[in-house]
């Protein structure tokens, strides 16, 4: 199931190419209104999810790195190991691998990750988020629902 990769790769090159034009067009923390409760907002995040220990002192920066690297690392023997039927956790891994290595690319090239889709109703303002972690949030979708409905029907 390894040949699922090239789903990585894509993730990788439309979360590079997004994140590049995000913040060539963009100003930093001026959103952009595009939908009642969708803005583009350039923002760089030093931490991981929602900002977890971006006001740290730097160290965060190599330790997010190297855990998505050894986290990569297990995912793709994960994904070789595979069986032809799993064919679900395949696409999930690719998704998640591809998303990781998309944030690790930022974190080694600037020192953050690039940030700038930004959904909030009212004043409520959810993370602002990228492709790369849209593609980990989707994958982790897919293998929960691989685990508690399709491998039922597998086995």
């Amino acid at each position: 199931m390894i040949n699922w990769l090239w789903l990585s790769f894509v993730v990788i090159l439309l979360d590079q190419l997004t994140k590049q034009l995000a913040d060539r067009m963009l100003t930093l923390y001026e959103p952009v209104y595009v939908l009642p409760i969708f803005d583009l907002t350039l923002l760089y995040n030093k931490g991981a999810a929602f900002s977890f220990l971006s006001d740290q002192g730097g160290w965060q920066r190599w330790f997010f790195t190297v855990l998505a690297i050894v986290v990569t690392t297990v995912l793709t023997v994960w994904l070789w190991r595979l069986k032809q039927q799993e064919k679900w956790v395949a696409v999930s891994l690719s998704l998640i691998i591809g998303g990781a290595i998309g944030n690790v690319i930022d974190r080694i090239l600037f020192g953050h990750v690039i940030d700038f889709l930004h959904f909030h109703y009212q004043q409520h303002y959810w993370p602002a988020f990228n492709i790369a972690d849209s593609a980990i949030t989707l994958g982790v979708g897919i293998m929960l629902y691989d685990a508690l409905v399709l491998a039922k029907k597998r086995d």
